[in-house]
């Protein structure tokens, strides 16, 4: 629980630090931006700091194009 608490202590040290100066000079497209990646860069560490089991992306692409590899494996032997 202590992770979780220092990871939201940081999250919340940069949105101080960062959201100011967005709001200041009207960005926001970037405001946005900042707002989904430091959400979801919280939310990943919080689930890490749990030992949640987080899926490797590059397992999901492998997934994607195997029907693909495994078609032109065919084709080829």
């Amino acid at each position: 629980m202590l992770a979780v608490f220092l990871i939201l202590l940081a999250t919340a040290a940069i949105v101080m630090l960062e959201v100011p100066s967005l709001v200041k000079h009207k960005r926001k497209k970037e405001l946005w931006a900042f707002s989904m990646l430091l959400l979801f860069g919280s939310a990943l560490s919080i689930a890490l700091s749990l030992n949640a089991d987080i899926p490797n992306p590059v397992d999901w692409i492998s997934a994607l194009y195997r029907p693909f590899s495994n078609m032109l494996e065919m084709a080829f032997k």
